[in-house]
């Protein structure tokens, strides 16, 4: 079925759009029930953003006893954590060594260990609490282009092997035999890492949060919030919250009270297409250990199977206007191209969304008032960070964290230059770039 009749169909679509969430919504269990904040209410704890932030957040404050409400403005998971890759990553796309220099020694190396760990932490989630996610902690496969990406690997394993990450650099023959193609000259296998359902993810923490106390409610975009003697009253259009103290968990999705942190973050827009289920044989020749795997270009592909046999093929750009039919037609020749067994497959479903990407690629830990606080910008790894930020979120709100023991310095909000004009570059730079690799 193509694309268009898809969207006719309109078949359990967030804001009844089947290109924000694509197959992640189609095969995701059902989300947990919630409902709009109505009326005036109370909380120890308010948390605005139902991502993996706010919900691992919410979960951790939970069950430590701790009054805690989430304010999500759609559904559970319908920002970045909804519509992603699904790739369970450990660190950040910036180089291992780069952090302590960016950050400072102390920083920077706590930065490094909890994101070195934060697959592990998502995968004990998982099963702790009997996520249905398709879990598959097989690692991961960075694919190298050319000479140039094979240094680049090279370099990073180095620097990781230096902190003792399990990870491992294979030369073209390893690669093939992983990928089922011969198109790289080497890869990187990080074997703390690995794939899941992410919208499956998310809405599996929002009903463990659930069962654990939280209170959670969807429809409820936060419309106006005011610092008041003993905290803040937070506004939604049907209902007002007031708490002693408030996460902002919005990240590359975030709307106003707290404008800045869109402001800071320029907007990279990331598709995926995804195959109808194929048969065992051609999933025995393709990625036979079901590793998620991306390359070292810059207009990067990423591609992986879901547990029902699906092949997941991705990269920059978006899906809306000419993009649509251009990275389609780039994805199925691309993707043929890669893997001739694929070649005609066709594509059942296909969704985007936006990453949010900081000056110096790492995220940020901002102040919002007095106990109001979050981080932001993941710049394309959301699942290990969201998780394990939110639960330092917690643990600060909770006060058994203080803030100079977080994993990044408190810095100030600012606005990237010429925002929208490089949002507009990015978009249609990957337009052009996928048209002309479609003509040559």
């Amino acid at each position: 079925m193509c694309l268009a009749d898809k969207a006719a169909q309109k078949v359990r679509a967030m804001r009844n759009d089947p290109l924000s969430h694509g197959l992640w919504e189609k095969t995701a269990p059902p989300a947990p029930t919630t409902s709009p904040l109505h009326g005036e209410n109370s909380t120890d704890v308010a948390i605005v953003g139902g991502g993996y932030t706010g919900l691992s957040a919410a979960l951790h404050l939970a069950e430590a006893g701790v009054s805690v409400t989430l304010l999500e403005a759609e559904e559970m998971g319908f920002g970045g954590s909804g519509r992603n890759v699904g790739l369970v990553n450990a660190g950040m796309w910036v180089m291992p060594d780069d952090l302590p220099a960016i950050l400072g020694a102390a920083h920077g190396e706590r930065l490094l260990t909890l994101l070195g760990e934060a697959p592990s932490v998502v995968f004990d989630l998982v099963r702790r609490h009997g996520i249905e996610c398709e879990a598959e902690h097989r690692g991961t496969l960075h694919c190298a282009v050319g000479a140039a990406g094979a240094r680049q690997l090279e370099e990073r394993a180095r620097q990781w092997a230096a902190r003792g990450a399990p990870v491992r650099l294979l030369d073209a023959a390893e690669t093939a035999a992983k990928l089922g193609t011969a198109a790289y000259t080497a890869s990187l296998l990080d074997e703390r890492a690995g794939t899941i359902q992410p919208l499956g993810y998310a809405r599996g923490l929002a009903a463990a949060a659930i069962k654990a106390g939280a209170r959670l409610h969807s429809g409820s975009r936060v419309t106006r919030a005011e610092e008041t003697g003993g905290g803040w009253r937070i506004f939604t259009g049907t209902g007002s919250l007031t708490a002693s103290t408030v996460i902002v968990a919005t990240n590359a999705y975030t709307s106003s009270p707290w404008r800045q942190v869109r402001e800071e973050l320029v907007h990279l827009p990331y598709f995926n297409f995804a195959t109808p289920p194929l048969p065992d044989a051609v999933r025995r020749r393709i990625l036979p250990e079901r590793q998620g795997a991306w390359d070292t270009r810059q207009i990067l592909t990423s591609f992986r199977w879901d547990r029902s046999g699906r092949f997941i093929f991705g990269s920059v750009g978006a899906l809306k206007g000419a993009g649509l039919a251009i990275h389609r037609a780039w994805a199925e020749r691309a993707m043929a191209r890669l893997f001739p067994d694929l070649k005609g497959a066709g594509f059942e479903a296909g969704w985007y969304g936006q990453i949010g990407m900081t000056d110096n690629h790492l995220p940020k830990f901002h102040r919002f008032g007095r106990n109001a606080f979050g981080f932001s910008g993941y710049n394309g790894r959301g699942i290990g960070p969201g998780t394990v930020f939110g639960q330092a979120l917690a643990r600060l709100a909770m006060g058994s964290l203080s803030e100079a023991e977080l994993p990044l310095p408190v810095t100030e909000a600012v606005a990237q230059p010429l925002r929208a004009a490089r949002e507009g570059f990015y978009r249609f730079g990957a337009e052009a770039a996928h048209l002309a690799r479609i003509i040559v």
